[in-house]
């Protein structure tokens, strides 16, 4: 794919751990003796650790083989999304996040932040991944297991943290250009001048691509065509001092994503522009105040494979998030970390679309769903001992649902308007961080949290064909409950080594159910009376020289838990929830400006559907990518992404015309980069 540099969701959060393997920034600011990096956030407080987490850094970011930050995130084993599609070959909708194998039904069941930002779409939950750039990031911070805490609801299965680029990362001028496999090609680009004490960044990015087949040889029909794609995105950040303890971040972001799926007319597009505003006072009184709004569409259409006609037309999909958060840490003494805050989100949509067929139907519905919450959080240091332990409750309303159908005269034939829901939910977290030496270190924590349904989840019914799932307006709020335990060693300089078991049970579970008691082809979206989740998780980072290795591996025994009318689901393992799940990046760099790097990714089989019908089995694939400096400022980039041809299954609905799709073949790249 072709390069020039990067893109701007850019605000940062510290990551000391990151911090320590970035250069020194351009510019700095002195606070009472402290070195403070220009467009960080407040500092992370010590108890942070007792959640256990998993950071990946910027190195990692920007050399991965298929240089998408959603295939990155997989090096934590636990991360998936709905499908094993990345964002050049699944539907936009699909690209909901979760962890910890809770189950999928394409929402986001982890809460994704970029610099404190919620980044789902207001209405479908999805994440935009076509519009992050790992140019564009300090790091990562992947937590897997609930608790809302100070980051606002929604994180039952775990919190992933975003982190903006700040001045250290960022040269002058940098990009780069690359060409693939299928006439692929993604241009990247950016410039980042010093403003004033402050500095901004201007960035882009384009690709495209013919893409591949993803239906299978002997399910192709005449509609049938390759997965093309084509995405862009623009955006600004600024960072400018106010005074020596407090300045401003600015961030905005356009992007639009456009890809056809299986079928010839089956095209999906996608669009966004999003702004935001931070304050961050570094005082005796410490401020983190953050205000954004979101506006985001997307369309989608249904080819029939047996006819090759226009089925389902869902022409416009408007939304509007808003948002925002302040944070106050006042001075409580220096073994206190005390943080109190209030933070608020609104999410509004609609939907228009229209259904062919004998009859036309236009259908148009949608609502708004909030939550406003207010929490506090203390960290307690004793000598090597660290306490953290908060608390929130959360207002949250579904109102204004409605659904409207007309027929091909513009008769109603349908006119709903659904009951205003409202109520408070009360969350907290908790735990315990000992170092017993420099060598181990262990912890333990216990979360709740809880989750509204999407608008997308209430409101949308949609097809993937033969399968029609229905939206259902009375979906109740996922709860979780779980607690984990984990140890941390590190036996020598530069190697670092993790376990943690965990028991996560989400009550009321929103999951697709099948309904249709003559066929599999009919799902509605409904709550089950749990998943529970328990496993263990390991990780390995060892870095020895110009050598370092990844390694992360989690089994996950998850089932769901059922004694009412769906009683047929109980002790069936969720939809797309692998049990075991594992990744390996091997890197060396000779010298500067050179890498030579491998990555392993395994994911076990998993199930389709509810009722265990239909099986996608296990794979194993292998990327790499070779790097050769020609200088300190340029460089020659060759990557490969399954080099083995590993035939992986993203979707399988048994031997029916066109029901299974498959995931990125063997793919090359070739390119440059220059700073």
């Amino acid at each position: 794919m072709l390069r020039l540099g990067c893109l701007p969701l850019l605000v940062m959060l510290p990551f000391p751990a990151l911090a320590q393997t970035t250069p020194a920034p351009a510019a700095v600011t002195e606070d009472n003796g402290e070195i403070v990096v220009l467009g960080t956030g407040l500092p992370l407080p010590p108890g942070t650790p007792a959640y256990g987490s998993t950071t990946i850094d910027r190195t990692r970011l920007t050399g991965e083989a298929s240089d998408r930050v959603e295939n990155v995130l997989k090096d934590v084993a636990g991360f998936q999304q709905f499908r094993r599609s990345d964002s050049r070959s699944a539907n936009p909708s699909a690209q909901g996040v979760t962890l910890r194998a809770l189950g999928g039904n394409a929402s986001s069941r982890a809460l994704v932040l970029l610099d404190g930002v919620p980044l789902a779409d207001p209405f479908f939950g999805y994440i935009p991944f076509t519009a992050i750039s790992g140019d564009r990031l300090s790091g990562v911070r992947i937590t897997r297991g609930g608790g809302s805490g100070p980051f606002g609801a929604g994180a039952v299965a775990g919190t992933v943290e975003l982190v903006s680029a700040t001045r250290a990362d960022l040269p002058h001028y940098s990009g780069s250009a690359f060409y693939g496999s299928d006439d692929a090609m993604s241009l990247e680009g950016a410039i980042s001048p010093d403003i004033g004490g402050g500095y901004a960044t201007l960035s882009g990015r384009f690709e495209r691509g013919d893409g591949f087949f993803t239906t299978p040889v002997d399910q192709r029909v005449p509609a049938t065509v390759r997965a093309r794609y084509r995405d862009w995105s623009t955006g600004l950040r600024a960072v400018a001092p106010v005074d020596a303890q407090t300045e401003l971040q600015f961030r905005g972001l356009m992007f639009g994503d456009s890809r056809t799926l299986r079928f010839k007319g089956a095209d999906s597009t996608s669009e966004g522009q999003d702004a935001s505003v931070r304050l961050i006072h570094r005082g005796d009184w410490q401020v983190d105040a953050l205000a954004y709004v979101q506006g985001r569409n997307f369309s989608n259409k249904v080819i029939s494979s047996t006819s090759s006609r226009l089925t389902l037309d869902q022409r416009n999909t408007p939304s509007t998030g808003i948002g925002g958060k302040i944070e106050l840490r006042p001075p409580v003494g220096p073994n206190h970390v005390l943080r109190i805050g209030v933070d608020a989100r609104l999410a509004e949509g609609k939907l228009y679309e229209d259904a062919y067929g004998a009859v036309t139907i236009r259908r148009n519905a949608g609502g708004r769903t909030s939550t406003t919450g207010l929490f506090v959080e203390d960290d307690w240091t004793i000598g090597r001992l660290v306490l953290t332990a908060g608390v929130r409750g959360d207002r949250w309303t579904i109102t204004d649902g409605f659904q409207r159908e007309r027929n091909a005269a513009g008769v109603v034939t349908l006119n709903r308007n659904y009951a205003d829901r409202d109520g408070i939910e009360a969350t907290g977290r908790a735990g315990a961080l000992f170092r017993a030496n420099d060598t181990v270190a262990l912890r333990v924590a216990g979360y709740t949290g809880f989750r509204l349904p999407t608008l997308n989840e209430l409101y949308r019914p949609f097809v993937v064909f033969p399968v029609t799932t229905q939206a259902n307006p009375n979906l109740g709020l996922e709860k979780l409950r779980g607690f984990e335990g984990g140890v941390d060693l590190t036996p020598a300089r530069g190697v670092k080594v993790g376990v943690t078991a965990f028991y996560n049970r989400l009550n009321d579970a929103i999951a697709n159910v099948t309904i249709s008691t003559i066929s599999n082809n009919s799902r509605e979206r409904q709550n089950v009376d749990a998943v529970v989740a328990k496993g263990v998780e390991f990780t390995a980072e060892i870095k020895r020289g110009p050598f370092s290795f990844d390694g992360s591996y989690a089994f996950s025994d998850s089932v769901v838990r059922e004694s009412n009318v769906l009683a047929n689901l109980d002790g069936k393992i969720p939809a797309q929830s692998p049990r075991h799940v594992g990744s390996a990046t091997l890197g060396w760099t000779p010298r500067a400006n050179w890498l030579l790097s491998g990555t392993v990714r395994y994911v076990g089989k998993q199930y389709e559907d509810d009722l265990q019908k239909y099986v996608m089995p296990d794979a194993l694939t292998f990327d790499a990518v070779a790097r050769i400096g020609l200088n300190h400022h340029v460089a020659i980039i060759v990557r490969g992404e399954n080099l083995f041809d590993e035939t992986v299954i993203t979707r399988n609905q048994g031997d029916q015309s066109g029901s299974i799709d498959l995931g990125t073949p063997r793919t090359l790249w070739v390119g440059f980069r220059f700073n």
